[in-house]
């Protein structure tokens, strides 16, 4: 996974530091953000670098993770993503952009890297 790029939205500091360790231990570079505008604010700097995107989908008071996907698709249309979400995935064939994983919590971590990893190759 090296040079993937992965951007993690996750708004509870204990999940986002366990995504962030798991991807960067399973190689790839990690931006782990709290909240959907800090994320818009880091694609932003480098929309290029980032292969993919990692949000829980409820990410408190701000935009919600279905939103930031959306926005990130704006600029790179085929970005895979994976949401996480406790009682959303029901929304996610309306909500989910294409090429995208709904992994419920709670969630094993490694599922978050096979589903990157089936995303990206």
């Amino acid at each position: 996974m090296e040079n993937s790029l992965v951007l993690v939205a996750e708004d509870e500091p204990l999940i986002l530091l366990d995504l962030e360790t798991t991807l960067e231990e399973a190689g790839f570079r990690v931006v782990a953000v709290p909240t959907a505008e800090a994320a818009i604010e880091a694609f932003n700097e480098k929309p290029e670098s980032f292969s993919s995107l990692v949000t829980d989908v409820r990410l408190g008071s701000g935009k919600t993770g279905w939103e930031l996907a959306k926005y990130l698709r704006g600029t790179n249309p085929t970005s895979p993503g994976v949401y996480i979400g406790g009682d959303s995935a029901v929304h996610w064939g309306v909500e989910g952009v294409p090429e995208s994983i709904m992994i419920s919590k709670p969630f094993a971590l490694p599922e978050i890297i096979t589903a990157l990893s089936t995303l990206l190759n």
